[in-house]
């Protein structure tokens, strides 16, 4: 080999691990901190993506995401927080609120991106919509009122059910105790005899629903918590096996089969999220970033459904309807 030859592949050895090293240090990485399973969080990953995309950035190309599940064991979530402030991640991506509370227990400065039906100025988590403070943005679903707007579509649904059963999951979030009050007066106004019943882990669903029958529960309520979404197959299949009209939060229970929801667009609502999470890996601050809050509601009715289980649905109702499934 020629001297100079020799000379220039020594130069390009050299230049070698400088490359790779920048090449490292411009992937960027992201933490998901999510309190149900992993397969979940891959399907909200998914409606993430397209958000994070429009600030550049795609998982395994410069991009690593970073997930910390705690299969329904909310005690778990704040070791799990402290993880993915050690790894250490840019962001974290926290889908729930006590994924929120646990992740701002860690960290003071890691930007947190949150996705919570919990109103995010009562509980805490920021300062206001507007100017948020600290490290902490994100979407919020103004669930709480959407409840109760679900609670008058079950109402016009079945209108001689007078006893129905609104499933949720424990939080342990401060607004809580107000929501439970208000949602009351609500069916209290309709004059129906609300049972708010608790649903920890999905190994409880027989014995609830066996409860809740023998009970005579006419209708059910569910909530968007995790615990249901995260099993919606085998909640919509109980509700078919005994016959209960429920109403839920999400498009993709009547979807499955399910009788009806009145809700937000999960998918678009999680794109928002991703969206926020690329602009703070780019650098912009949390505390700059606004809470979005999602207004576009939309009401879906299974028909299929509706007849199978001998109703008839109000011609009203169908005609305020984003979408009727035949």
């Amino acid at each position: 080999m020629r001297r100079r030859d020799f000379i220039a592949a020594l130069g390009g050895a050299a230049a070698w691990p400088v490359a790779a090293s920048a090449q490292q240090r411009s992937m960027a990485s992201i933490g998901f901190l999510g309190l149900g399973t992993l397969e979940e969080a891959h399907r909200r990953l998914e409606a993430i993506r397209p958000g994070l995309a429009e600030s550049g950035y795609v998982e395994g190309q410069n991009l690593s995401v970073h997930f910390r599940c705690a299969d329904f064991h909310s005690e778990r979530l704040a070791v799990m927080a402290t993880e993915l402030t050690q790894i250490p991640v840019g962001a974290i991506i926290a889908p729930s609120g006590p994924s929120v509370s646990a992740a701002r227990t860690a960290t003071p400065s890691i930007p947190i991106i949150f996705f919570t039906g919990f109103d995010p100025v009562e509980n805490g988590f920021v300062a206001s919509l507007n100017r948020p403070g600290g490290n902490v943005t994100g979407v919020f679903l103004l669930e709480p009122a959407l409840n109760v707007k679900r609670l008058e579509v079950l109402h016009e649904l079945v209108p001689a059910v007078k006893s129905v059963a609104g499933l949720f999951s424990p939080t342990n979030i401060p607004s809580d105790e107000t929501f439970y009050s208000q949602f009351r007066t609500a069916a209290a106004t309709l004059g129906i005899e609300l049972r708010i019943q608790m649903v920890v882990d999905p190994s409880e669903f027989e014995e609830t629903f066996k409860a809740l029958v023998r009970d005579h529960v006419g209708a059910i309520l569910v909530s968007g918590h995790t615990v249901f979404y995260n099993n919606l197959n085998q909640l919509v299949a109980l509700m078919a096996r005994h016959a209960i009209p429920a109403v839920y939060g999400i498009r993709e229970y009547p979807e499955a089969g399910a009788l009806c929801s009145y809700g937000t667009n999960y998918s678009a609502a999680f794109r928002q999220v991703g969206g926020y999470a690329g602009r703070v890996l780019r650098g912009e601050k949390p505390a700059d970033l606004p809470v979005q809050q999602v207004t576009k509601i939309e009401l879906v009715i299974n028909l299929k459904t509706a007849r199978t289980l001998g109703l008839t649905i109000p011609p009203a109702l169908i005609a305020r309807a984003d979408e009727v499934i035949e």
